[in-house]
């Protein structure tokens, strides 16, 4: 049985752009504010949903993926990465882009951007991670405290940026995520909101 404790929780340090809406698709919201946190995706074995707090915490393995590989995100979503940033695509077929070269994020310090879209099922969420090359997990926590450890994807070379996805249960509020670091220290967070 495959581990997946590929995460990376962290601060944002940065302003964060809210991902392309999805026109026409089924899928609820695309927004860049945390959003709720709930179950681990799937593949993730218990020792990743309760992941140590923040400076005990082992660092997650990023996967190294080819420039537009696509990856099975789970639950009907697809991921992938090119030099010009994220894309995504839900169930419905949609495809969405987040880019890391248009100026709108700093790579020059810590940060983590997030887009999430659900429904009655469940929430899909995913988002960059950059600004760093020790980046060791991202997590998300609901205002319940349960967390979330995400799974992190990265091209070669592009070690100071990478992208970050996490399914939860069905939610209106947003949960926190949080990047941390190998050693476990925070590097930055976007705080959960309620509608």
């Amino acid at each position: 049985m495959k581990r997946y404790l590929l995460a990376a929780a962290g601060v944002v340090a940065a302003a964060v752009i809210a991902a392309p809406s999805a026109v026409g698709a089924a899928s609820a919201e695309a927004r860049t504010a945390p959003a709720a946190a709930a179950p681990a995706p799937a593949g993730t074995t218990a020792a990743a949903k309760s992941a140590a707090p923040a400076g005990t915490a082992t660092p997650s393995r990023i996967r190294t993926v080819r420039s537009g590989e696509r990856v099975d995100a789970g639950r009907g979503y697809t991921v992938w990465l090119t030099e010009d940033g994220k894309h995504w695509a839900g169930p419905d077929g949609f495809e969405n882009f987040r880019s890391v070269v248009d100026g709108n994020i700093d790579r020059s310090r810590p940060g983590v951007s997030h887009q999430s879209e659900g429904d009655g099922a469940g929430v899909f969420h995913s988002g960059l991670y950059y600004g760093t090359k020790k980046a060791g997990r991202v997590e998300l926590t609901d205002a319940g405290g349960h967390k979330t450890v995400a799974t992190l994807v990265a091209l070669p070379g592009h070690s100071d940026w990478g992208v970050w996805y996490a399914h939860t249960g069905p939610s209106k509020d947003s949960p926190a995520v949080a990047l941390y670091d190998r050693a476990g220290r925070l590097l930055a967070d976007l705080p959960a909101w309620t509608h």
